[in-house]
């Protein structure tokens, strides 16, 4: 644990914000490959199978768009907990026998709409809780968790089904969201709405609004979307590059995991630096995310493959340099709104960006690809870079009424 991760879990009821997180990870992970198998063993179809992922990412979308302005309205705690509750009544309806194709991924949409609310409420109560130096570091600290799960929960998942079955696992992924919920209802503590209204879906858009109209908020949520969705392209060409250089399909999870394992060791040392080398580091990190890519020209090997891909995403930590800045940028009363709307904009971006890639490299060469990905990332990042990191001496301000 480094010296910024321990300072933020000192802060009471912060330890249970994160031991939640993990457990619903583990959780949501575990019923992805859960519900996959049981629709592939009810079906037969890989396309249906695959929709199961398709479902996980696609709501985010509505959810970021429609429904944001609910982490402002309510106080954070009471919106985690009922998001935890839906998510785990959700999970229990599919344990049902006989429950359609059809309404499994209906539940799992319905699921997938509430995430986003919860990641936005959960950030904006710790830009309440914590000062603006350990800010980046908790959010820090919840994406090395998310990374780590996944990276053991898909490695897992598998064997707990052939271990358990699909329906066991998905018993317990209910169990884990209450167990969440009890976590973060009785173990953390309160912070208040920051925000008012009454139309749920007016005062989402007028979140909207208000965050695309100020250039400096644009600017820099753009560039925290851009960067990973170049980066994370070799995922989506994982299979296919491993195809190309001879080397078995099953070693494909290596290179998933180089950029997972790089994605956590640079958090972890990136939090250990100080606020203001973590702002000179902005613009390097983001080239580290960037140039390995490169390299795929000349078709390393699967083992320098993945060493590239780790160097690529331990240039992720530069969101810790770009955290605060959002966080000086934008109204308390917004934050809720500004979270939840960063968060299902990455996770649309980065699904269309991997998708793209897996396109591409049907016409080009998968090593090509990724070269190309490292070539273009690079020139694009580098120009948003530079607008998002020159302040702004005047900018117009859009209503946000």
């Amino acid at each position: 644990m480094t010296n910024g991760y321990r300072a933020v879990l000192r802060v009471p009821g912060l330890r249970n914000v994160f031991v939640a997180h993990a457990v619903s990870m583990i959780g949501t992970v575990a019923a992805q490959v859960a519900l996959s198998i049981l629709i592939f063993e009810r079906t037969g179809s890989p396309l249906l199978s695959a929709l199961v992922l398709v479902c996980s990412f696609l709501p985010y979308a509505l959810g970021g768009i429609a429904l944001s302005s609910i982490s402002d309205r309510f106080p954070a705690r009471r919106v985690l907990v009922c998001c935890d509750l839906i998510s785990a009544a959700c999970i229990a309806v599919m344990l049902i026998p006989g429950i359609p194709v059809g309404g499994l991924l209906g539940l799992l949409l319905l699921a997938g709409i509430v995430a986003p609310i919860f990641a936005g409420a959960r950030a904006a109560s710790l830009a309440h809780l914590l000062d603006a130096d350990l800010f980046p570091i908790g959010r820090s600290l919840l994406r090395a968790i998310g990374q780590l799960t996944v990276l053991t929960g898909f490695a897992l998942g598998a064997v707990a089904v052939a271990a358990i079955g699909p329906t066991w696992l998905l018993a317990l992924d209910v169990a884990s969201f209450l167990a969440s919920a009890a976590l973060i209802g009785f173990g953390t503590p309160f912070t208040p709405a920051t925000g008012m209204g009454r139309n749920t879906v007016r005062d989402s858009l007028s979140g909207l609004g208000y965050i695309f109209g100020s250039v400096r908020l644009r600017r820099l949520i753009l560039l925290s979307w851009i960067v990973p969705a170049f980066s994370s392209m070799p995922d989506g060409l994982a299979v296919a590059y491993t195809a190309q250089t001879g080397a078995a399909a099953s070693t494909a999870g290596v290179l998933l995991a180089g950029y997972a394992v790089g994605s956590v060791l640079g958090e972890i040392a990136a939090a250990r630096l100080t606020p203001a080398t973590r702002r000179r580091l902005v613009v390097p990190l983001i080239l580290l995310s960037q140039v390995p890519a490169i390299a795929f020209l000349a078709t390393p090997g699967i083992p320098l493959a993945a060493v590239l891909l780790a160097l690529s995403g331990s240039g992720y930590a530069f969101n810790q340099g770009i955290d605060p800045m959002i966080l000086a940028a934008s109204d308390p009363a917004y934050r809720g709104r500004l979270f939840t709307v960063q968060t299902s904009g990455l996770m649309a971006v980065q699904g269309v960006s991997i998708a793209l890639a897996g396109a591409i490299g049907t016409l080009l060469r998968p090593s090509l690809t990724i070269c190309l990905a490292g070539v273009l990332g690079t020139i694009v990042t580098m120009v948003l870079a530079r607008r998002a990191l020159t302040p702004q001496e005047t900018e117009v301000e859009l209503s946000a009424s």
